[in-house]
This record gives C-alpha cells, sequence and structure tokens, in this order.
C-alpha cells in the first residue's frame, strides 16, 4: 500500500518513523511519502518537506509567515492528490494538518489521524471538522475515547508512545546502575532532585530561577538539571546564578529521572514520564502574566499536568504562576522528602496511571488497526 504522513514537529517525525518501522513488518509493499524529518527518512520514506522548514511559533510569526503557510498548504494538498495513496496519515499538528483533510476530502483518499488535537483543554468547536472529514483518529490518552464518545464520535485507544519509550530505555539500560551513572557524569553520591525546566528559552527564564532559589536549602541533595538538546552547560552559567550543588546534563533526561529521588518539571509530556518513572515530582509553570490570563480565558481544563488529567484528581501537586513561588516551592518539596504518607499516595497513583495507559506497544497497535481499516475497506 501506499502511505502519505504529515507531520510538522520534531516529536511527530519520531511518532511517524516508529509508525512506519511497524508498518514495514505487515506491509511487505509498503511505500512511504511524508512530510516529516531525518528519523522517517532513516525508516525509508521519501520526505518532501522538512519539520524545520514549518515551525512557525507564536501569533506574531504565523501572521509574518502566512504566505508561505499557504503555499506549504496548496503544494501538499497537490502533492498527495498526485502520490494517490491509500491513505494519508495525519500525525499531530492540527493548525495545518485539520486544513489539508478538509481540502482533500471528498478526493477518495482515506484520512486517518494520529494523537488528537487537544478539543478537550481549547478549540472544541473543532470536533465538527473531525467529524466530517476525519474517516480513523487515534488517540493516545485513555480519557479521550470517552470524551469522544460524548461528542457521538468513535476513536480508539492505541496507548501512549511516551510509555514505548520509557519501557525501550528501561530494557536497553537494565544494566546500568546509580553507580555507572555517578561515574560517568562526576556526580557526588548524595540523593538526587532532577529539575525539567522546559525546552523553551521563554519558560527556562521565567522557570528555572525560582526552581534554582530553594536549592540552598537542600545542601544534602544534589541537584541536576536535565537540559535540553539545543541547550549548553555554557547557556545555563551565562544566563543564570547556579549553585554549587547544581549540576547541569545535556540530553541525558531519561538518565537523570531514572536515578533521581524526586523531580522539580514544568508542565508537559515530561510529567508523564517523570510519573512513568516513578519518580515523584513538582509540577512547576509560569508565564507572562498577559499570557496566563489570555490563556485561562481559552482553556477548559481542571489541571495542567497529564499525570493529573490521566487520572482526573489532584495525585500531583501543581505551583502555576502566582502559587509557584519560592516559599510554596519550598513546602512541597519538604511534603515529598518528609511526608511519607504523601509519598506512598504518589506512588500507589502511579501504579493506576501505568494501569490506565495500558501495554507498551502502541506503534504496533496502530500499524494493525490501520492495516485492518485499509483491508477491510477494499473488501467491502
Amino acid at each position: 500500500m501506499r502511505y502519505y504522513i504529515i507531520s510538522g514537529e520534531a516529536s511527530g517525525d519520531l511518532h511517524g518513523s516508529n509508525l512506519i518501522k511497524e508498518l514495514k513488518k505487515i506491509d511487505s509493499n509498503a511505500k512511504f511519502r511524508a512530510w516529516g524529518g531525518n528519523l522517517m527518512q532513516k525508516e525509508g520514506a521519501e520526505i518532501i518537506k522538512h519539520y524545520k522548514d514549518l515551525a512557525f511559533m507564536g501569533f506574531a510569526e504565523v501572521i509574518k509567515n502566512l504566505s508561505t503557510i499557504k503555499k506549504n498548504m496548496s503544494f501538499c494538498v497537490n502533492d498527495v492528490k498526485n502520490y494517490n495513496p491509500d491513505v494519508l496519515i495525519l500525525v499531530d499538528y492540527p493548525g495545518f494538518n485539520l486544513r489539508i483533510a478538509k481540502k482533500l476530502y471528498g478526493s477518495g483518499i482515506k484520512i486517518f489521524y494520529y494523537i488528537s488535537p487537544t478539543i478537550w483543554a481549547w478549540h472544541k468547536s473543532r470536533i465538527k471538522t473531525i467529524r466530517k472529514y476525519i474517516d480513523k483518529m487515534f488517540v493516545i490518552l485513555p480519557f479521550e475515547k470517552d470524551f469522544y464518545k460524548h461528542l457521538s464520535y468513535n476513536v480508539d485507544y492505541v496507548g501512549n508512545p511516551v510509555k514505548d519509550a520509557v519501557c525501550e530505555y528501561l530494557e536497553t539500560k537494565k544494566d546500568y546502575t546509580l553507580k555507572n551513572f555517578i561515574n560517568d557524569n562526576n556526580l557526588s553520591n548524595n540523593k538526587k532532585i532532577a529539575i525539567l525546566p522546559g525546552s523553551r528559552n521563554q519558560e527556562i527564564e521565567k522557570i528555572l530561577p525560582i526552581m534554582l532559589s530553594v536549592v540552598k536549602n537542600y545542601t544534602d541533595f544534589e541537584f541536576i538539571i536535565a537540559a535540553a538538546p539545543n541547550y549548553t552547560e555554557k547557556y545555563f552559567y551565562k544566563n543564570f546564578n547556579i549553585p554549587y550543588n547544581v549540576k547541569i546534563l545535556n540530553n541525558k533526561t531519561y538518565d537523570i529521572l531514572n536515578f533521581s529521588d524526586f523531580a522539580l518539571v514544568a508542565s508537559g509530556t515530561a510529567t508523564l514520564e517523570t510519573a512513568l518513572f516513578n519518580t515523584p515530582q513538582i509540577v512547576c509553570y509560569k508565564t507572562s502574566n498577559i499570557s496566563y490570563y489570555i490563556a485561562k480565558s481559552l482553556v477548559n481544563i481542571k489541571y495542567i499536568s497529564l499525570v493529573n488529567l490521566i487520572m482526573d484528581n489532584n495525585v500531583i501537586t501543581e505551583l502555576i504562576q502566582n502559587d509557584f513561588t519560592n516559599k510554596k516551592l519550598s513546602n512541597e518539596l519538604n511534603k515529598l522528602i518528609f511526608d511519607k504518607k504523601y509519598l506512598n499516595n504518589i506512588f500507589e497513583n502511579y501504579k493506576i496511571l501505568n494501569k490506565k495507559i495500558g501495554e507498551k506497544g502502541t506503534s504496533k497497535r496502530l500499524a494493525k488497526l490501520i492495516t485492518d481499516y485499509l483491508n477491510n475497506n477494499k473488501h467491502n
């Protein structure tokens, strides 16, 4: 079969590459044309546009590049039609992908969507577009299945790729010990607290100083900043006052989470990764007041961390905006360190979370469902 895949970000490239790998195992004649990156290309996809040429972040940048975005959209529609695949698989990237689905509706090409737009948080009106233009939706958060069911639209829950990534890490590094980690990175033998301040300049500059402000109170601990791949040690020392008991490790987030006793985590996928490593955490988030109040008026959710959203409960503490202060962060960290009952409650909820997410094998299940739907369609 012929597959056309569109992803517009690094995460989509990763998820798309894992899907291609599994589709090739089922469909020996599979051919792939894609918008993606190096990982998808490595799996054999012909990359038509690289995601690095598509990443326009923020309202101003989108307006500035509107003509480029329109040209990309027009080119994409024509390219898909000319390739005439058995299925178009849209991976996340909703601002672009939902418009592409709308433009290709009625062309005779099946349109599947992997990783749902977060319409449960905002843009709920997108359900009309999804119902009308998406033939199959595959979701990665357990609660999304019921959410869509209440909107009279059936979706398939395939598991979560974060679970796969964590399991793969743990299997690959099963012989890698705390001693190895300490020796390899010139660390102390003190207990460790991970600091995950985010992956963008704006959030790091707002969040990290408050995280670092509590460090002086915990001299018996070693704090480790998990630096995203694009941030060097030099960047942190140049822009922040780094205390002596703080280490900075680049591109070693899973090692850090695996061997840390506690974690301070900026909101995002990292909160789920931290939970799957069974590391007790405090979720921290701060942005500009204007951005915060705009977001608050648009977004309709009780929690910001994936852990609490999936559990529909306040399992881990979220310190957001004005609540994210030195004093409150210290109080919550003390609870993690000294309150055994509170700590055990987190561990018990992490077990339930793990069960809710299900077994590893997200891409494998997804590939099977995609090929089953396509084959059944051919026979009908």
